[in-house]
């Protein structure tokens, strides 16, 4: 079942007009509608998405910074931004979540998570369950478009001069959709 607040980038006709003309829209045509990649000697863009394995983005070399977490979640990682704000002059910044994401309902992992770390790193029961027990509340992202777009609104306050935008993919697909206010 798609999401009702998930708009679909098809054409460039799809793309609001208050996007075309930015990196914003550079980044829907490159990955979603196939256009040629343009030269680039410096990113104008920030994407800060999830380090999940399933999902790719095309992109023309120097066109953007990437930052890859789990979640999406750059709470942790705002230095990281306000480097490429700072030093990087951008401008824009695209906050990508995407579905089925792993930093969602962690709880229900809570089991796997403590046996995968007994098995894969060699813990014991009672570190691996202190470890999740410490860190799977400050990683728990909850609802994916929820927290993608609570992230884009505390960075474009955060960072008045930059545009903050959150996007959504679908691992099903392959594609970035807009989020519907």
């Amino acid at each position: 079942m798609t999401d009702p607040r998930l708009k679909a980038v098809r054409s460039v006709s799809d793309i609001p007009k208050h996007l075309r003309g930015t990196p914003f829209a550079d980044l829907l045509q490159y990955h979603n509608l196939d256009r040629d990649f343009k030269k680039y000697d410096k990113a104008g863009l920030l994407v800060c998405m999830c380090m999940d394995n399933r999902k790719q983005l095309r992109l023309p070399d120097n066109f953007a910074y990437i930052i890859r977490t789990g979640g999406g979640n750059i709470r942790y990682s705002e230095f990281k931004v306000s480097f490429a704000v700072g030093i990087g002059d951008v401008r824009h910044v695209v906050m990508i979540a995407h579905d089925n994401c792993g930093m969602s309902n962690l709880f229900s992992k809570k089991e796997a998570f403590i046996k995968g770390l007994m098995k894969n790193a060699g813990w014991s029961r009672r570190k691996a369950m202190d470890y999740f027990v410490t860190y799977a509340p400050i990683f728990e992202i909850g609802n994916e478009i929820d927290f993608v777009v609570a992230e884009a609104r505390r960075l474009n306050f955060k960072y008045p001069k930059v545009k903050v935008l959150p996007m959504y993919y679908r691992i099903a697909d392959g594609k970035l959709y807009l989020l519907k206010k």
